[in-house]
């Protein structure tokens, strides 16, 4: 809906209505609250548009990857397609396990003259724990910069209320030098009050809505994680042990 600026005589001059006119009469401590609640508002934006598409990828990968490892018999191969699936946190725990099997079937004991040669882990122990930490690793790395949203859903509003108190002190005191309370006094510092209330909201909604939105797919892979480490585990105890 449109609403047609207000042309309101104060103070000597014109209060034009509108968002221009009220950021133009706005005194230096809401624009500095303004100033400060853009700055949020944009890295804010930033995040939410960077891990979109991160996250998105880190799904879509993900389940490739999982294909792959169910459709290979060996971890070479597996191994062999990480590179081009490095944005799945599944490639991250997979190469931790990798890695420390091949570490103990290297550091197994030799086969004695003569006995088939089978490949044994000697610890299903350490390569549960190494699988936990690589997953703890890329549940970090999928979180990063999502805990901003969070700061900006819950400081903003504080920040825009703050400009709102202060801009209804300007109007008390505009009243108390004036020596009225009409509207054309106290309209500038009230438009003042209520213009840093809307910025605060406006920077504090789309991040508590994408904030949510983005912890609730980083638990769907933190769950593939644990998913895939219990698979993983089970592969290795038939094969290995």
């Amino acid at each position: 809906m449109l609403i047609a600026p207000l042309l309101i005589q104060a103070q000597g001059g014109t209060f034009e209505g509108g968002f221009g006119g009220w950021v133009g009469h706005t005194g230096p401590v809401a624009r500095g609250v303004l100033l400060l609640l853009i700055v949020f508002s944009l890295i804010s934006w930033a995040i939410i548009i960077y891990k979109g598409i991160a996250l998105r990828r880190a799904m879509s990968e993900s389940q490739t990857f999982l294909q792959v490892f169910r459709k290979s018999s060996k971890f070479s191969e597996v191994n062999a397609v990480c590179v081009q699936l490095k944005t799945s946190p599944l490639v991250g725990v997979f190469q931790a396990g990798y890695l420390e099997v091949n570490q103990q079937v290297r550091g197994a004991t030799a086969p004695a003259a003569g006995s088939a040669a089978k490949p044994t882990v000697k610890s299903l122990e350490s390569l549960t724990r190494a699988l936990a930490r690589a997953a703890g690793a890329e549940v970090t790395r999928i979180e990063r910069r999502v805990t901003f949203l969070a700061t900006t859903a819950s400081v903003t509003p504080f920040i825009g209320l703050f400009g709102t108190v202060w801009g209804i002190m300007n109007a008390f005191s505009d009243i108390g030098r004036m020596g009225s309370a009409n509207l054309a006094v106290v309209a500038p510092g009230i438009s003042e009050a209520l213009i840093t209330t809307a910025a605060g909201l406006a920077a504090a909604i789309p991040a508590a809505v994408f904030f949510n939105f983005y912890n609730s797919r980083i638990k769907v892979l933190s769950s593939m994680m644990d998913d895939f480490a219990l698979e993983f585990l089970n592969i290795v105890e038939r094969n290995f042990t």
